[in-house]
């Protein structure tokens, strides 16, 4: 990624800070929550997944390997741990990780430092919407010294609904906690992985959590553009099985003196004034509905967008664009929650299992997908998970998005 880019990147991360999510601190009578995030990367998504030159060799070939696949597995308890804490997953066969990957938790172990405190310079210019040419009122201008000293323009961040079904699993929030992949594991997960059959997550702090898995990986999402003459880019994608909605953003910047960021631009495909937020992260079919209703995120029969020709002209000629497909979720409880649950209905232990597919792409530039690679390549090129830094601070929101952590 473009330096300029990726700095504008990090400014913007700034106003994504309005998304919170209830902490749901446990306690030892609390059930064990467990999730397992199944992504699908491809496009230069693919190449921050862990597939590096290897992975992006092979796609400028014409050898495929466009896509990859990546799992983030988290196991929190309100419990003390029975002797030393220990989790393992154990998987099916065709996960090709293995009989099972162990879920530990090392604090601080692979993080990165938190993001510099310099005052960042220049303009940030904020569109949204698709169509050809931006509305009257954009774009929406961003003086980034005011910005540093608690300026906000009002009303900058839309949070566009509440999404109260929403929850995380934390170091924070749980007595004893477990994920994968972690400082202590490097195994990376088979482009050719399949999540399809049994599950079963053992631990000693932790009630044995089994499900079965229907759903595997979601297909890669592949997007195609094209400049227009008026200078907006026409942006389209073949639809996704199972996705819920999409939802699309673009940075570009300006390079002044010393090549550094001096206008920033951030456009995304939300009718709407609603940046970051939920959108950066993982949504349930009934939160994607929800933004879909408020016009946040795009349909799911949707498959073109057009960025404004004001965003071009706006920014600088490497345009880099993101695209997400929000997909199902699978729920499981023991017991199994039973259709009128009352109020007070508490099972042992609550798990979730959520699918997206990513693609990251310089518009215009577009990665071939013509074919597959053989074994070797894959394996060479296949991501490695335990190599990325923990998301942290600012540059985290930023570098998540990339894939560049976790």
């Amino acid at each position: 990624m473009k330096r300029s880019v990726f700095v504008a990147g990090v400014a913007l991360a700034a106003l994504t800070t309005g998304w919170a999510i209830p902490a749901m601190t446990q306690s030892a009578a609390s059930p064990a929550r467990y999730t397992m995030d199944a992504r699908t990367m491809s496009g230069m998504a693919a190449m921050g997944g862990g597939g590096g030159m290897a992975a992006a060799m092979a796609m400028m070939q014409g050898k495929g390997g466009g896509a990859a696949h990546e799992l983030h597995l988290k196991l929190g308890s309100g419990q003390a741990p029975t002797g030393t804490a220990k989790a393992d997953h154990f998987m099916p066969s065709g996960a090709g990780l293995g009989a099972s990957v162990p879920l530990t938790y090392t604090p601080g172990k692979g993080e990165v430092g938190p993001a510099g405190t310099a005052t960042p310079k220049g303009k940030l210019l904020l569109f949204w919407g698709c169509g050809e040419h931006a509305p009257p009122g954009q774009p929406v201008v961003i003086d980034f010294s005011k910005l540093a000293k608690g300026q906000v323009p009002p009303d900058l961040y839309a949070a566009a609904v509440n999404i109260p079904e929403e929850w995380r699993i934390m170091p924070s929030n749980s007595r004893t906690y477990g994920e994968w992949p972690n400082g202590l594991e490097t195994k990376a997960v088979p482009p050719k992985s399949s999540l399809i059959g049994a599950h079963r997550i053992a631990s000693t702090y932790a009630p044995e959590i089994s499900f079965s898995l229907d759903q595997d990986f979601m297909a890669p999402v592949e997007v195609k553009s094209s400049r227009m003459p008026s200078g907006a880019w026409d942006m389209r994608w073949q639809g996704v099985g199972g996705a819920t909605g999409y939802y699309a953003w673009v940075m570009s910047a300006k390079e002044g003196p010393g090549r550094e960021a001096s206008e920033m631009v951030w456009w995304t495909s939300s009718a709407n004034r609603a940046f970051g937020g939920p959108m950066w992260d993982w949504l349930s079919p009934a939160a994607a509905a929800k933004l879909v209703a408020a016009k946040t995120v795009m349909a799911p029969s949707q498959t073109s967008c057009t960025v404004p020709a004001e965003v071009q002209k706006a920014g600088g000629e490497m345009m880099m664009a993101n695209l997400s497909a929000y997909g199902p979720e699978r729920n499981f409880s023991y017991p199994p929650r039973p259709p009128k649950a009352a109020a007070g209905w508490k099972p042992d232990w609550i798990a979730r299992v959520r699918y997206r597919s990513t693609n990251m792409s310089v518009l215009g530039m577009e990665m071939p997908d013509t074919g597959q690679m053989s074994d070797s390549e894959a394996s060479e090129a296949a991501p490695k998970p335990a190599s990325k830094p923990k998301c942290k601070g600012l540059k985290g929101i930023a570098m998540r998005a990339a894939g560049l952590c976790e």
